[in-house]
């Protein structure tokens, strides 16, 4: 009886969490649904987003926070969206990454993705932090501009335990430079006399975003917009050894997630994040063609959406203020950040014709 009691109490208290979520779960999928309705706008007047739903969030959610703070019982929805629905988005992810897509690039292209994304995460962290910024913030920059922009950001923020300001910051930021970089790019084609191979390879290197990268190659045509998608590819399957690799600097470097208790050493299970282990579980499966090819499409949307929820969130947490202080040192690490990268980038297409 006294379990059976036990059982129905624990079930009474989850359903009073779960209603205790609903207002600020609400409110976050309120400001998706148009952010999405937003983004298929653009779709439809301009051939592609500009500006990506996961961007349009935040600044929506920044917008509300400027002129209403949402009280007390909103805040729990708000907190839960932002912090599980995005760790469960990381690892859902994982069921995208074929570790054979890697290999099939070549290894003088593999070695040049990888090398750009390296150098280019130690030289965009230094920038940042030599202009002040704080280590997270910097972390958050340096993963934007060097592998997938908003993507990597979000992504990475859990990790590292990026509060919602640096998380803005970095996003605003960086998402106003990816839309120029669409733009401007393609004037490099007649400047650089540039080849379709190596407009591909240099699209793929720099720019942000998937979709950016068709918006900025398909004018230049087939050839440069399927070696751009195929570098923008590899790229960001540099997203899971790097989010790795921070999970375990940050656990002991940072003060995220477990650290050693009395002496004792912690296991990999605590010094890595439960949805980095997800990814990289649903990775190797995806590898092994365990995880089948109908299955990919629906869980990297459902991935995509749940962190245009998260982002969402973020930005109803965000104080402006706090954005305008920081704004000249932002916008000048992601832009230094940017120019480094391209002209790296462009030092290393001439190995190719």
């Amino acid at each position: 009886m006294a379990k059976k009691d036990s059982e129905e109490g624990r079930l009474g208290s989850a359903f009073r969490r779960l209603g205790a979520a609903l207002p600020g779960v609400a409110l976050c999928l309120l400001i998706t649904v148009t952010s999405l309705a937003i983004q298929r706008l653009e779709e439809r007047l301009f051939g592609h987003p500009y500006v990506e739903a996961l961007v349009i969030a935040i600044l929506l959610g920044m917008a509300v926070r400027s002129f209403w703070r949402p009280p007390e019982r909103w805040q729990i929805g708000i907190a839960f969206s932002a912090k599980q629905l995005l760790e469960i988005a990381v690892t859902l992810l994982g069921a995208s990454i074929s570790f054979a897509a890697i290999a099939a690039s070549g290894s003088l292209l593999l070695a040049a993705i990888i090398g750009t994304v390296i150098v280019a995460l130690g030289v965009s962290f230094g920038v940042a932090r030599a202009l002040g910024l704080p280590t997270k913030l910097s972390i958050l920059i340096a993963c934007g501009n060097s592998i997938c922009g908003n993507s990597a950001i979000a992504a990475v923020a859990p990790v590292i335990g990026a509060d919602g300001d640096d998380i803005a910051s970095s996003i605003s930021f960086t998402a106003v430079l990816g839309v120029l970089m669409v733009l401007g790019l393609p004037l490099l084609i007649p400047l650089l006399k540039l080849s379709a191979t190596q407009y591909g390879i240099l699209a793929g290197l720099t720019v942000y975003a998937v979709p950016q990268v068709l918006a900025a190659t398909v004018p230049a045509g087939v050839v440069s917009t399927q070696i751009g998608t195929l570098v923008k590819l590899v790229r960001v399957l540099m997203l899971g050894p790097v989010v790795v690799g921070l999970s375990l600097i940050a656990s002991r470097r940072l003060g995220v997630g477990a650290a050693k208790a009395g002496g004792k050493p912690v296991g990999p299970f605590k010094l890595v994040p439960w949805f980095i282990i997800g990814f990289l579980v649903l990775a190797a499966l995806r590898s092994l063609q365990i995880v089948p090819d109908v299955v990919v499409e629906p869980v990297t949307r459902t991935a995509a959406l749940l962190t245009v929820v998260s982002m969402a969130a973020l930005g109803l947490g965000v104080d402006v203020r706090v954005l305008s202080n920081v704004g000249g040192k932002v916008t000048a690490a992601v832009t230094l950040s940017l120019v480094l990268l391209l002209a790296m980038s462009i030092v290393i297409i001439q190995l190719f014709k």
